[in-house]
């Protein structure tokens, strides 16, 4: 701290001096008076210019204010696979954007081409931060004028899940809560919050619709229906707009070639059957492991209803246009065609041209038989229906951004 006041022993002695038998002191005085003038003003200077260079200073980010005509949407795991494309679409959309993120499953290099497509100053800004912490989560709030949040952060590994649920319940249960709590405390009125159709269970029934009974059999989905139930059950006593989607198996890429899905290898071998096809058409693996082959399907292989990234992210903008105060949406989104493990096997052969060698294993806990969509509440209401439907193309789409990015997103570092 700077101090205006000089003390005593600093102080310039006053002077006189003779002349001509006369005492001549007032022009000492005056010149003494200036210098001090001179002097204050400096300082007054110097703590102008330290504190114009202190953030605490700066005038007030605008990302921290409601702005008319302007929608800022938090999107948690923004830096993930489907986060990310999500992300690429609110910010062509017009939309700011937050991207909170701990990199646990993201990537920063998703991050890095967000920012230089979008490099104007309000458009978008990343923040490391775990939804785990409480009073991080609260700060971000606190710090940020957010409109609307769209909760993708989780971990999200059927088998993973069965082997680690703790985190899974942590990751995505306690976290939910977490963002729960702090919008209520921020008043942000609405959420959309991407679920998933192992809530389901394995029904008796296909298609699945939004009516069909919720009984998952592994600890992703039971965590996932755990968070659903907070969601409806504190909406009961707000007024806040709620949309949840329960999405089927996601495929494909950004069709531009600027976003794709780059897992971390140690993670591989729970990841996505797409991930797990290109990885034994580039070599990276010694062939794709089929993992059941005795289910009651027609040809012994699981079936699932494959979504491509694409579509599934106009779902959730679709979601965010029509949202309403004091009301849940819930909608499945999917295609609602199913199609077995082997079709899906036989369809990345042709799209990367590569002979995939298969090797045939038992089942994985916590897998299913047959899961598959009834779409039509989300056309109906939300007027939204899947586009991107021919299975190969999109392989084709995904293929091609993995062939350009053979070290996924790289080794990229970003100031946060």
């Amino acid at each position: 701290m700077l101090n205006f006041n000089k003390s005593r022993s600093q102080a310039r002695p006053n002077r006189s001096y003779a002349l001509g038998g006369m005492d001549h002191t007032e022009p000492n005085k005056k010149k003494g008076f200036v210098r001090k003038i001179i002097l204050a003003t400096a300082l007054v200077a110097l703590c102008i210019l330290m504190l114009k260079q202190s953030p605490s200073f700066k005038s007030p980010s605008v990302f921290s204010r409601h702005e008319t005509g302007v929608t800022h949407v938090l999107v948690t795991g923004g830096a993930g696979y489907i986060g990310s494309h999500a992300s690429l679409r609110l910010l062509k959309d017009s939309y700011r954007v937050t991207i909170v993120d701990n990199l646990s499953r993201g990537n920063l290099g998703a991050v890095k081409v967000l920012q230089e497509l979008f490099p104007e100053p309000g458009r978008l800004q990343f923040i490391y931060a775990d939804l785990g912490d409480p009073k991080a989560v609260n700060k971000i709030f606190s710090e940020n004028a957010f409109d609307a949040v769209m909760h993708f952060a989780a971990v999200a590994y059927v088998g993973e899940s069965t082997l680690d649920p703790l985190k899974y319940y942590h990751n995505i249960t306690s976290n939910t809560l977490v963002v729960l709590e702090a919008m209520a405390a921020h008043n942000v009125n609405t959420l959309i919050y991407s679920s998933t159709c192992a809530t389901y269970g394995e029904p008796e029934k296909m298609p699945i619709t939004e009516e069909t009974p919720q009984h998952p059999i592994n600890p992703y989905g039971k965590a996932k229906k755990m968070s659903e139930d907070i969601i409806q059950d504190f909406h009961k006593n707000s007024d806040m707009a709620v949309m949840i989607l329960r999405y089927f198996n996601v495929i494909g890429s950004d069709p531009d070639g600027r976003l794709g899905e780059a897992p971390r290898p140690e993670l591989r071998e729970h990841g996505r059957i797409s991930g797990a096809c290109f990885d034994a058409a580039r070599g990276i693996t010694n062939g794709l492991k089929v993992r059941g082959t005795d289910y009651k399907t027609p040809d012994g292989t699981c079936i699932r209803d494959y979504i491509d990234v694409t579509d599934l992210v106009d779902a959730h903008v679709k979601a965010l246009e029509n949202v309403k105060p004091g009301q849940v949406g819930i909608y499945n989104v999917g295609t609602g065609k199913g199609r077995s493990v082997k079709e899906f096997v036989e369809a990345c052969k042709k799209a990367t041209g590569a002979s995939i060698k298969v090797d045939y294993l038992p089942r994985r806990p916590g897998d299913y038989a047959e899961v598959f969509s009834d779409p039509s509440k989300i056309l109906r209401e939300l007027k939204w229906s899947a586009q991107y439907t021919d299975l190969e193309k999109s392989l084709q789409v995904a293929w091609k951004w993995q062939k350009s990015h053979h070290n996924g997103y790289g080794s990229l570092n970003l100031s946060f």
